[in-house]
């Protein structure tokens, strides 16, 4: 009925899938971007998930889920009570 879609910081992935659940998809989608609060250039975990500015910060993935049509959320608490008002 619905679709929750999770992604990180760094790469072009995320942005990559909201257009194209833009372009193919008709259910609602829940989006969330882990590494909201990590500081530009720093490596989290492993070697895609580091910032090298513009497009692969989490709040540009964010702002693309929500010109997708996403509702997006700051917080992975949240997502359940977003998905739950959207069906």
């Amino acid at each position: 009925d619905a679709v929750i879609m999770i992604g990180e910081i760094g790469g072009p992935d995320e942005a990559e899938a909201a257009q194209w659940c833009k372009d193919h998809m008709k259910k609602p989608i829940v989006g969330f971007i882990a590494g909201v609060t990590a500081p530009p250039g720093k490596r989290m975990g492993h070697a895609g998930a580091l910032i090298s500015g513009g497009a692969d910060t989490a709040d540009a993935k964010l702002a693309v889920m929500e010109e997708c049509g996403f509702k997006v959320t700051r917080n992975p608490s949240e997502m359940g009570r977003i998905l739950k008002s959207l069906i």
